[in-house]
């Protein structure tokens, strides 16, 4: 008796290889968008919760701002205290991992995407808006 033996042959696995890669870059443009969406869920988040950390601090300190400083995860009052009001200074991810607990003083929202801060402070009123979103908290275009 003679036995035979099974095998794919080159073509089957040609084939195979083939529809893997077109599954794959299907795939992976989507979990691009998921970072982006991902980032800028985040900022958002931590932007109002620093807007109501803002509040509640004003509220318990008869009507005085944070005493936030310029500088990386500078904030004050708001995060001393055992975090009585911010357990740990918010991040920013959608200005990227070297600048994403930067502060700088400011007036308004970044008129374009930046990548030098994540957060704009204002010390005169206590908004505070996230690096490289706009005034609406939408993220702007990045170059």
């Amino acid at each position: 008796m003679q036995r035979t033996r099974r095998a794919f042959t080159l073509i089957e696995i040609l084939i195979v290889v083939i529809i893997l890669g077109i599954m794959a870059a299907m795939v992976v443009p989507q979990f691009v968008n998921a970072t982006y969406e991902a980032s800028t869920k985040a900022a958002v988040h931590e932007v109002q919760k620093l807007r109501r950390a803002i509040e509640v601090y004003q509220v318990r300190n008869e009507n005085l701002l944070p005493d936030v400083t310029p500088g990386a995860g500078t904030w004050g009052g708001l995060t001393r205290d055992a975090g009585e009001y911010l357990k740990s200074a918010p991040l920013n991810p959608y200005v990227g991992a070297v600048n994403d607990n930067v502060i700088v003083y400011g007036v308004g929202p970044d008129p374009a995407y930046q990548t030098t801060h994540a957060w704009i402070y204002n010390p005169a009123t206590g908004e505070v808006w996230a690096g490289g979103f706009d005034a609406e908290d939408n993220p702007l275009p990045k170059p």
